[in-house]
């Protein structure tokens, strides 16, 4: 009887109990899209550094594991370092960001890279053939609509699109790698440099080796690299996210308050009428909350739902961004919702339980 008369108050005002819906499922949305783009982005990060087929990674002195550098490497430094026991092969790169958001230009010995990743892909053209040519991943080349004889404009220039090549290897777009040493005016000097064991047994060996001939250059394993890349590590960004969830439980109670304290006062006769029939303080507010709660369950189901579509438009925008769904967090973002909702809905529902019958019943 009371799950009944709780479903009719919410039928009886379609438009309040419609908006209510959207904004719980806004806030779930916010929750979900964020997390998602922060671990779609780092996974797929993980994913393409994976590609090179490394074992090893140098990185510049007093550098960090999540920031680009200048390019301080010697890139003479890379003779020696294939020189050394159990090491295979050796290539370095320079990362330049563009200007855009999570967007940067990788130069590349094209030749030695290939070797160590196995080779790229092309679905159109192939590698660059003059210094005025760069080659995009598909996912790249779809997000700004290019395609190989395309023309780009980056760092200043205009450049010609070689190819089209599958993503997964390194960075989203390479050139040659003296041409990027110029355009940053560092040549001869190096972002990172990646380093293949002969067997993957002797990587520790070889680790252990370049430890010692470079002691002031953080150096790691792929999998040690790989496992300092997450939300947890990059401080702020766990802030920021933090801060989001946060401001989505006051949207959320914000927004139930004003629905709930309105529809009070708009059911102050209803109210009375249960309370001259016997009905107690702790009946009037469990309806409320009640209410509230199928709100909530709604409102986050309709939140999961709308980050299909958060994902589909964030992939379509011209930045390197991936969104990942994350189903984990569905009950976690449905709760917050759900503690954001009562705690709007408490007051409110206080209010209504502590109305006089009689004064109720007069209301106009």
């Amino acid at each position: 009887m009371v799950n009944k008369l709780v479903v009719e108050n919410l039928k009886h005002r379609p438009i309040r109990t419609f908006l209510t819906v959207a904004a719980i499922g806004l806030q779930v949305t916010m929750i979900l899209t964020l997390v998602g783009l922060s671990d779609g982005t780092i996974e797929d990060s993980a994913r393409r550094t994976r590609g090179v087929g490394a074992d090893i990674l140098v990185r510049p002195p007093a550098s960090s594991a999540i920031g680009l550098s200048t390019a301080p490497i010697p890139e003479k430094l890379l003779p020696v370092l294939r020189n050394q026991p159990h090491v295979a092969l050796v290539t370095g790169t320079v990362e330049q960001q563009t200007g855009a958001l999570f967007e940067r230009a990788t130069g590349i010995d094209f030749d030695a890279f290939n070797r160590m990743s196995g080779g790229l892909k092309f679905f159109e053209g192939g590698l660059p053939q003059a210094d005025d040519q760069i080659v995009v991943d598909d996912y790249y080349a779809r997000q700004h609509k290019l395609h190989a004889g395309s023309s780009y404009k980056l760092l200043g220039g205009t450049w010609k699109i070689a190819g089209v090549f599958e993503a997964g290897k390194g960075s989203r777009l390479f050139m040659r790698l003296r041409v990027l040493q110029d355009k940053i005016a560092n040549p001869g000097r190096l972002s990172v440099v990646y380093v293949k064991a002969d067997d993957p047994k002797n990587i520790p060996v070889v680790l252990e080796e370049l430890k010692q001939l470079l002691p002031d250059n953080p150096i790691y394993t792929l999998e040690e690299f790989l496992s300092q890349i997450s939300v947890s590590s990059i401080g702020l960004l766990k802030s920021f996210t933090n801060v989001v969830i946060g401001l989505s439980i006051v949207f959320g109670f914000l927004v139930v308050f004003l629905s709930m304290y309105t529809a009070v006062l708009e059911r102050t006769r209803e109210i009375g009428i249960l309370k001259a029939l016997g009905a107690s303080p702790a009946y009037i507010v469990g309806i409320l909350m009640r209410e509230t709660i199928i709100l909530g369950l709604i409102g986050s189901v309709f939140g999961i739902l709308l980050t299909y579509g958060t994902r589909f438009a964030i992939m379509s925008f011209p930045a390197s961004l991936t969104q990942k769904i994350v189903p984990d967090w569905w009950p976690i973002s449905t709760g917050i919702a759900l503690v954001g909702a009562m705690l709007g809905a408490l007051y409110p529902g206080l209010k209504a339980a502590r109305q006089d019958a009689i004064e109720a019943l007069t209301y106009e």
